[in-house]
This record gives structure tokens, C-alpha cells and sequence, in this order.
């Protein structure tokens, strides 16, 4: 009889002990409030859950205002699911508890680990900072504002300008420099304090401000998994940014520019190619590592749909962190399909300072991704643009959608 009780205890435990240990392998459907540590600060995010109809793997959309962000197919691995973001090389691990996911940030360099925080995200909630009716405060931030940004560990400074829209307590806007935005971002005033944030699988960033008895702002803001940059702002309704057309130019003795670079199947391209000839051509200076250079895809990828019968052509130079074809050509090709690109994307090398300059020795400098070149049908170089107002900066974006339709249009109605 006792070794009968004793049989019985065995597979009790065992049957416990099973139990205790099997992992979580399903997810909940709808919205996830996630957030990314950082300096005993939480950046947070909000994500769009779905099963895929395989019924086994997950749609994981970032909603970022109005964008929504599609990560690559989410998956379980063992005990952990697994969000990839290829393009920006990131991935996040994290273990399901019930209604929460715990685990970690990863951004990796070379196929290796270059940074990590941590990563944490629950279920069912769909606010950022506050929970609806929480934030209370008099004060306002729409409008435009100078700004300027302080890297802490060099000391170097960056002008820049930030414009956001405030209902309530809810703020939306961006922040532009001269070599593009901080793309979506979305928060809320509380008190005296200003909070936003975004997150767009390259980059997690957080600001934090107070606002001043006098209406300035002086704060912090964290990006990445280690970057870190004080700021003060005044609100100035006309501030501005030096003229994006005036930053990027050729040198003394160019008119045009001239490349031959493979595409992403290894044939090379060359603006001297008859597709080119006597026909208006943009050519995109990017990255696939880039969001903004995403965001201007976004808008140049469904233009040329419709406009390509007019004369006109489109040529992407993608300057990636490797220039091993085997590497990067992947990327490009993911690139390509993901966002619907009927353009040439080539290899032109790597996003170094010395791999622009020996790729487009005409230019002055390559400053910023993305930077783009208008060229005319004669082949002349018309206009050089320097970054991006992409979609979150709002009233600058259409201006920019506006100076591009109308330099298109002179260009492509010129003989």
C-alpha cells in the first residue's frame, strides 16, 4: 500500500510539476500597451495584435497617430514570442504571463548584439502616459517652436523646430532638423510638464519637459537604447530651418551626376541606361536602415505609380551598414516588396562619410538620409533636397508634397 501512495505522489508531482512549466504559446487579439526602459524611465508604445491565418504566428502593427507600422511576422519560439523588424535589424523576446509580455529590446550590428533594454507590454490598453481623463492641466504647446538639442556626452548642438497640435491635454506634432524629423509623436500635457514619445523599430524616443513660468520648455530626450540629448525651446511662430535646397549642392564644375551600381539582383544600373535618356529623374539618396528615408518612400513609391507615363523616372542609391551583396541585397528586396517599390533600388555602398564621397564624388557632402536629386531631361542636376518633412510634421509635409508637385510639373513640361 505504500509504495502504491508512493507511485501516486510521483505522478502528482510530476503531473504538477508539468503543468507549472508549460509554457504560454498563444496571445491576446487587440491593443497591447508596451513600454521600453530606459534610465529608469519607460518609453511607451502602443501595438495592434492579430493571428494570422495560419492560425499560429501574429500581425504586430505599431500605431504611431495616424501611421500604423507593420513589424515582421511575429512567432513563438520555445517559451518566447518573437517580434522581428529586419529592415532596422531589431527583434524583441519576450515572455506571455497571461495578459503580459516581459522580456527584451534587442538592436543588433553585423549579425551580433550592439544594444538592449529592456521591454515589457500588457494588454488592453491603448493609452500612453495617461489613462484617459487622468492628465489635467491649463497650460498649451501648440504652435511652433525654436529648438536646441545638446548631445550630453559631446556637448554638440542641433537647431531644430518643433510644431505640435494640442485637444485637451493630447498633443501631437514632430520636431525637424536639417536632416529630417522625429517623425510621430504623441502625448500629453500634465501639470506643468510635457510628455511624447514614439517608437518606429529603428528608434524608441522619449521627451520629457517642464514648461516655464515664462512658456519655454527645458528637458530631456531619450532615443535608442543610448542616446540621451537635453533641450530648451521657445515658441516662435515663425521659426525655420535653413532651405533644405541650399545644403547638398555639387561642386565646383559638376552639372551632373553620373553612378553605375548593382540592384538588388546583382545587374547594374547606370544613369546612362536608355530607360534615363531625355526623361525627367529623381534619384533617392537612402537606407534601408532609415525611417525617414521610409517615410519619403511612402509618399515618392505611390507618386511614380501614377505619374512614371509622364516622362519620368525614379532611381533609389541605398547606402547600407554592409556592402556585402549576400548582406544587404536581402534587405533591399524586402524593402522593395514591403513597401511596393516599381523603381531601381542599386548597392551604392555604405552609409560612411567615405563610401558617399567615393559613390558621388560631385557632391559637396552627403549630410543626411534621405537626400534627394532632381534632375532634368537634358541631365542636368536642378535641385538638390536635403532630409525630409515626412507625414507627422503636418503642415510641412504639405508644404513639401506642394514645392515637389510644382518642381515636378515645370520639369517634366520643359522641352
Amino acid at each position: 500500500m505504500r509504495v502504491i501512495h508512493q507511485i501516486a505522489a510521483i505522478f502528482t508531482l510530476i503531473a504538477f510539476v508539468s503543468c507549472k512549466s508549460s509554457p504560454q504559446t498563444d496571445l491576446k487579439t487587440g491593443a497591447w500597451r508596451a513600454t521600453l526602459s530606459r534610465d529608469e524611465n519607460r518609453i511607451p508604445f502602443i501595438m495592434d495584435v492579430s493571428k494570422n491565418p495560419d492560425g499560429k504566428t501574429y500581425s504586430v502593427v505599431v500605431i504611431n497617430d495616424t501611421e500604423r507600422l507593420k513589424m515582421d511576422t511575429a512567432f513563438f519560439q520555445n517559451d518566447s514570442l518573437v517580434i522581428p523588424m529586419e529592415l532596422f535589424d531589431m527583434k524583441i523576446i519576450a515572455k506571455a504571463e497571461g495578459e503580459k509580455l516581459k522580456g527584451t529590446y534587442y538592436r543588433y550590428a553585423k549579425g551580433k548584439v550592439a544594444g538592449s533594454i529592456p521591454f515589457e507590454a500588457e494588454f488592453g490598453k491603448d493609452y500612453k502616459f495617461f489613462k484617459p481623463g487622468e492628465a489635467k492641466s491649463t497650460k498649451t504647446v501648440a504652435g511652433k517652436w525654436d529648438a536646441t538639442f545638446i548631445t550630453e556626452s559631446t556637448g554638440d548642438t542641433t537647431q531644430s523646430v518643433g510644431t505640435f497640435v494640442q485637444d485637451g491635454t493630447n498633443v501631437k506634432g514632430s520636431i525637424l532638423t536639417t536632416t529630417g524629423d522625429y517623425r510621430f509623436l504623441t502625448g500629453n500635457v500634465n501639470g506643468d510638464s510635457l510628455f511624447l514619445s514614439t517608437f518606429d523599430g529603428s528608434n524608441a524616443k522619449l521627451f520629457k519637459a517642464a514648461i516655464q513660468s515664462d512658456g519655454s520648455l527645458k528637458g530631456s530626450m531619450w532615443s535608442g537604447v543610448k542616446s540621451l540629448r537635453s533641450f530648451s525651446a521657445k515658441k516662435n511662430d515663425k521659426a525655420k530651418l535653413p532651405d533644405a535646397a541650399s545644403l547638398t549642392y555639387l561642386k565646383p564644375g559638376f552639372e551632373t551626376v553620373d553612378f553605375t551600381f548593382p540592384d538588388s539582383d546583382g545587374k547594374p544600373v547606370s544613369l546612362k541606361d536608355p530607360r534615363f535618356k531625355d526623361k525627367v529623374v529623381i534619384i533617392q539618396i537612402m537606407g534601408s536602415w532609415c525611417p525617414n528615408c521610409m517615410d519619403e518612400t511612402n509618399f515618392v513609391a505611390p507618386w511614380y505609380k501614377k505619374n512614371k507615363d509622364r516622362g519620368v523616372e525614379v532611381v533609389g542609391l541605398s547606402f547600407e551598414r554592409s556592402d556585402d551583396p549576400k548582406v544587404s541585397n536581402p534587405k533591399l528586396k524586402r524593402m522593395i516588396e514591403r513597401m511596393g517599390i516599381d523603381y531601381p533600388i542599386l548597392l551604392a555602398g555604405t552609409n560612411t562619410d567615405e563610401a558617399t564621397a567615393k559613390a558621388l564624388p560631385m557632391l559637396n557632402k552627403v549630410m543626411s538620409y534621405p537626400t534627394t536629386i532632381f534632375i532634368d531631361k537634358k541631365g542636368k542636376v536642378r535641385e538638390i533636397h536635403t532630409g525630409f518633412s515626412g507625414q507627422g510634421t503636418g503642415a510641412y509635409f504639405d508644404e513639401f508634397v506642394t514645392d515637389f508637385n510644382g518642381l515636378m510639373d515645370k520639369l517634366i513640361a520643359e522641352k
